[in-house]
């Protein structure tokens, strides 16, 4: 359950103004049909954070316990710094293409979301908690909550909410996870 809660909240924090949400905010203005949009965005996110999570948790076979703790500790200090990292996106990522509202939304947020820190973020904590399905609920479940209301509700959200505010929380949570970790003790912390 730790794995899942953890998951959910740093993904649905770090996706605040991220290019992925940004890309939501874009799709929803130029299409108007939340609900193509919304499952495009539930399977690309399912399958790209399912193949994150598998990484995550194969790359636990490969490295020994310390090495493991010093790769997840500097990987989490690594995404602290990045959060704070203002996300810009190309509007060209959003345009339609002969496959439909849930097909553009589906290549678009699966492309977008290579690389991205979700999907990083997704290899560490699949890592870290050894729990492959329940983190890859529960960031599936934060990318969820934070790109249906910028589906549905756009940029009323996007004005009103403190977006600097929302990525210092995240990089502070995963800079404690980052410490923690290479102290060694975040698992008595979390």
């Amino acid at each position: 359950m730790e794995a899942f809660l953890v998951s959910t909240g740093i993904v649905a924090l770090a996706e605040i103004g991220d290019k992925t949400q940004l890309l939501a905010f874009i799709l929803a203005a130029k299409y108007r049909r939340p609900l193509p949009i919304i499952l495009g965005i539930l399977v690309a996110t399912l399958a790209n954070h399912g193949f994150a999570g598998a990484v995550g948790a194969w790359i636990t076979t490969l490295l020994g316990p310390q090495l493991l703790r010093w790769v997840l500790g500097l990987s989490f200090l690594a995404m602290a710094v990045w959060t704070l990292i203002p996300d810009e996106i190309d509007e060209a990522e959003a345009r339609p293409a002969r496959f439909g509202v849930f097909g553009t939304t589906l290549i678009a947020f699966f492309l977008a979301e290579m690389g991205d820190k979700t999907q990083i973020a997704t290899v560490a904590l699949a890592a870290q908690y050894n729990a492959l399905l329940a983190v890859v609920a529960g960031t599936t479940l934060g990318m969820m909550a934070a790109n249906v209301p910028a589906v549905l509700f756009g940029e009323r959200i996007a004005r009103r909410l403190p977006v600097r505010l929302v990525h210092a929380v995240a990089a502070g949570i995963f800079a404690v996870l980052g410490v923690l970790t290479l102290l060694g003790g975040a698992d008595d912390f979390l």
